[in-house]
């Protein structure tokens, strides 16, 4: 498909993480940054996303929200990139994306909020406990092999190092070494980089303006 990227985002949102993945698939893109309560919210981009968040992606007519899917899709689209499963990576790489995208993101903006599920309701809660998640997030990323779907960094790892990297900096998940040795490798990627910088250079602008 060669039909142009657009990328709407905020710099200071889940945003980075589709940029990293775009970063990632080497492909050209045109980055849309919108503001919290302002651009977000005007017809324009509610016609892209109804939820008046970011990211959202449009590839031609096509329009992705929801950064697991956003990942998931171009690493669907952009094979080349290398960044898509395996046959024998397949059930790790959804595993761990979406149990990212469900327990992981729910567990965190709760206690985030202040807000701890009583235990006796705690089977109610698709994400469980807070330690639960931090103990199966722990032992996803202590395993042999060095990336979260084997041997090989592909979209998967994008997604959910994205969700260790910001909660590390943020003191918004448990300072664990496995945590912090999963993504440290991560963060050397040169896309990662790349991705970071644009970031930042985009917070700056928008704080200047």
């Amino acid at each position: 498909m060669t039909e142009e990227i657009t990328f709407y985002t905020n710099p200071m949102s889940r945003g980075r993480i589709a940029r990293w993945m775009l970063e990632e698939t080497g492909v050209p893109y045109h980055t849309e940054v919108l503001t919290f309560g302002g651009t977000m919210k005007e017809p324009d981009y509610l016609s892209v996303n109804p939820m008046g968040k970011v990211p959202a992606i449009c590839h031609g007519k096509t329009i992705v929200t929801e950064c697991a899917a956003i990942c998931a899709y171009l690493a669907d689209t952009f094979p080349q990139a290398g960044l898509g499963p395996r046959a024998d990576e397949r059930a790790d790489y959804y595993r761990w994306m979406f149990f990212a995208a469900g327990p992981l993101e729910a567990s965190v903006t709760l206690k985030a909020l202040g807000f701890e599920i009583p235990q006796e309701r705690l089977r109610m809660a698709g994400c469980g406990s807070f330690g639960d998640v931090m103990g199966t997030l722990e032992k996803a990323v202590s395993a042999a092999s060095p990336y979260i779907a084997g041997k090989r960094f592909t979209a998967a790892d994008v997604y959910v190092g994205s969700h260790i990297g910001w909660g590390l900096a943020f003191g918004s998940i448990e300072k664990r070494q496995a945590f912090v040795d999963y993504f440290g490798q991560l963060s050397e990627r040169d896309a990662y980089k790349r991705a970071t910088a644009l970031d930042e250079e985009a917070a700056k602008a928008m704080q200047a303006a």
